[in-house]
């Protein structure tokens, strides 16, 4: 595991629910969030660097993460209920305001913290995922059209118990597997091969996953190790059932419906990233959707683990938004 000097790890009390954070550094706070399968860990190359430019830099684990609170209702993942954990966080360390910044399923969650609470998050940025409006398509509809003939991995999500049943098989060779070939380093595959993300009918997502032949310079075995410790401890199911609540998602923000994020915004996205590259629409109406963009910047050559990938590539577009902002 990477240590970082002064960092702190504790746990909040955020409106009721447990949530772990590790912070270091003082000043303006900046709130990281992460996605599906991570950790507070995930931003270990920014938290330090937040923290020398004169800023509070907290990370905290999701909730269904590490030793957050894993409620067992699937409607517990809810946007709204992850924006009341962001929320209570800020409150919880005695701040009033922060910047938010989240990646992969972070950033829908930022984006959401963004929407409903204006006043405390006043500034975002979106790490992969695209910034999209709620619009008419129910998500689950379009995930279906997405897949065609085959599964798109977040219908495969969908199923209680079933990617848990293909995980639980070897959850670390499963990890190193996803990341490795969601990263940029993986091989490009060929016109026959399924890519990570369809499954085909009967399949399992691990069946389209590679594996390194050494480790990656940005995913040691003990970063890899301590992954798997950190959901020894939880387990996946929390971080599964976000993806569960999609259509949830989309009835809840239904007075949000087509509204765009006003606040400065930045956009970090990668040349090999799957998200980014799916929304490529999204970005090309960034100028509707996100009015106050200080800047989209897309790294080359990196996959989806950007801030892994490329930590100086995604702190120096991070600390350039962050010192547009004073």
């Amino acid at each position: 595991m990477m240590e970082i000097t002064g960092l702190s790890r504790h746990d909040v009390d955020a409106f009721g629910t447990r949530i772990h954070v590790a912070e270091v550094g003082s000043g303006p706070m900046v709130l990281f969030v992460h996605g599906f399968p991570e950790s507070w860990y995930s931003w270990r190359h920014q938290l330090p660097v937040v923290a020398e430019a004169g800023m509070r830099a907290v990370a905290l684990d999701v909730r269904g993460y590490g030793s957050s609170d894993a409620p067992d209702e699937i409607d517990a993942y809810r946007l709204v209920e992850l924006v009341g954990d962001c929320v209570g966080v800020v409150e919880a360390l005695g701040e009033e305001t922060a910047v938010i910044v989240g990646h992969d399923w972070g950033s829908p969650i930022a984006a959401a913290a963004a929407r409903l609470r204006p006043d405390v998050f006043t500034a975002v940025a979106l790490l992969s995922v695209a910034y999209e409006p709620r619009s008419d398509l129910r998500p689950t509809d379009a995930f279906t059209m997405m897949g065609g003939d085959d599964e798109f991995y977040i219908e495969y999500f969908q199923q209680p118990g079933r990617a848990e049943a293909e995980i639980d098989v070897d959850p670390e060779r499963w990890l190193e597997g996803f990341y490795f070939t969601a990263s940029g380093d993986c091989p490009p595959f060929g016109s026959d091969e399924k890519p990570m993300g369809l499954i085909a009918p009967g399949g399992q997502m691990n069946d389209s996953f590679r594996y390194p032949e050494k480790p990656p310079a940005w995913m040691t075995p003990d970063d890899l190790a301590f992954y798997a410790a950190e959901f020894g401890r939880s387990g996946f199911t929390g971080g599964l059932n976000r993806y569960r609540c999609v259509d949830l998602d989309w009835v809840d923000m239904r007075a949000w419906h087509g509204a765009p994020l006003t606040q400065p915004s930045l956009f970090i996205g990668g040349e090999k990233d799957g998200p980014t590259i799916w929304g490529a629409g999204s970005i090309s109406r960034y100028p509707q959707t996100l009015p106050s963009l200080h800047a989209s910047v897309i790294l080359p050559g990196v996959g989806h683990w950007m801030q892994q990938e490329d930590a100086s590539g995604v702190n120096s577009a991070l600390l350039d938004f962050l010192g547009s902002l004073s």
